[in-house]
Formats: structure tokens, sequence, C-alpha cells
């Protein structure tokens, strides 16, 4: 029968107004919840975990003893950091009501209710006091965020002096071979993995122009530095699928 089901078409990135795309990524992430852990781990090839490791890794700790995961998710990152570092607090936060859900459950099977917090939360409206937290992070939510300079500014007042501001985020690699293999995967090939295993098959055609759309390294330093952050650096991972990027306060 045709027409059974009608799958859902989001507008490109540069089409979307502030509050559309706010809109579009909490339905995004509403509808894939379940199958977000799972997908993350298989469209990546499990780099995502190395890539997690590695923000962790470059995390250091001297004066609060605390860590803020801006738009957590299911909390993959702040339980990475707790489980490295056992002297460290940790919170997460994220809009999206249903990935804390299954973060808390993630919580609970191992055992951190007494070190993770996670929690509703506005990456561009931190509820809490400045210079609160050693480290910052937001690990593959900066593109999603519209006013991605409030969201920067907002982590940079609530860690201490000289504490970290870290943005974990998928990106092109430079021209060349790699970037022309990138494209076709985040083009060709993701979205139709996606349809095997999620009702909304349009959130990863979203993430792919999401991608191809977010800020160069040289333009997202530049972000950076222009906020005032110092010793801005960029770390590409996996022939530059990805790229940790690293300031101080």
């Amino acid at each position: 029968m045709k027409n059974e089901l009608k799958q859902k078409e989001y507008p490109s990135v540069q089409e979307m107004s502030d509050d559309q795309r706010i809109g579009i990524v909490k339905d995004i992430f509403a509808s894939v919840t379940d199958k977000y852990d799972f997908l993350n781990r298989f469209l990546s090839g499990r780099q995502d975990v190395a890539w997690r490791k590695r923000t962790v890794f470059e995390m250091k700790f001297f004066n609060t003893n605390r860590f803020l995961d801006v738009a957590t998710g299911t909390g993959d990152l702040a339980l990475d950091c707790a489980n490295t570092y056992p002297e460290v607090n940790v919170t997460g936060v994220d809009f999206v009501q249903e990935m804390v859900n299954n973060g808390l459950k993630k919580v609970d099977a191992q055992y951190l209710n007494n070190r993770v917090e996670l929690k509703w939360g506005d990456a561009t409206q931190i509820e809490f006091d400045d210079n609160s937290f050693d480290v910052t992070a937001i690990a593959f939510g900066i593109r999603n965020i519209p006013d991605k300079e409030k969201a920067l500014s907002e982590m940079k007042r609530i860690i201490v002096p000289d504490g970290q501001l870290m943005v974990l985020e998928l990106t092109t690699p430079e021209l060349g071979f790699w970037r022309n293999v990138y494209s076709f995967y985040l083009n060709g090939v993701l979205p139709k993995l996606a349809k095997w295993f999620t009702k909304n098959p349009a959130a990863y055609e979203y993430l792919a122009d999401s991608i191809m759309n977010f800020p160069t390294r040289q333009e997202f330093l530049a972000l950076m530095e222009s906020m005032g952050l110092k010793n801005c650096k960029a770390i590409p991972l996996t022939f530059g699928v990805c790229t940790l990027y690293i300031g101080q306060k």
C-alpha cells in the first residue's frame, strides 16, 4: 500500500530558523533515544568511545574537582569522567528529558548516584554559579545549538580561572581523499544504514547536513579565542572526522 508511513522531512540546516532548529533537534533526539547509544557505536565503528576517552584523558582537575557535561545526552561522557577520576563529582545537563531519563538508568547500573547527577538543563542558560567547575565539555552537541556564542559564554562563565572548556564535535576532514570518502559516507551510506534501525531516518540526514555545515577548525578556534579563551587548540581525531577543541578561561 502506498504512503502507509510518511517519513519525516526536515529543512536544510541553512534554511532553518533558530526556533525551528531547537524544535527539530528536540524532536530528533526524542525519536531516537532508545537506539541512540547503539547507533552511535555502530555508525562510528565504535570510534565515539575512543573520542570520549581522549577527551577525558585531556581533562585537568585542580580546584573544585567538579565537571559539567553540557548536552550530556545519555551521559556517556559524564560516566567516562566519573569512572576515570574517582575523586571528581560530575553533573550532566541536557534539554531532551527522554535522553536524560536513559542516562539515569546507566548511572544506576554503574552505582554512581553518589557522584553523578544528570538533569534537564539549557546550554544557553546554565543554572550554576560563576567559577563552579574545573572543566566543562560538550560532546556532539554544539552544532545543534543555534547560538553557539551564548552556549560557549555560559560554559566559560561557570569554570574557574585556568579551567578548561572542551568541545568534542564531528567535523569534516581537510580537502582531499578522506573528505571525499567521509562526504560519501555521511550523505550516501549513513542515512540508508539508519533506516534499518530507526523510525526516523531523517534524523541522520539532518546529522550529515549539520556536520557539513559546521564551522571549519580555523573558524571555530577563532570563535573560541574571540570569547577570551586562552591556549586554544584543536586536536583532529580519526583523520579529522572528529575534532577535540580545548581552551582555558
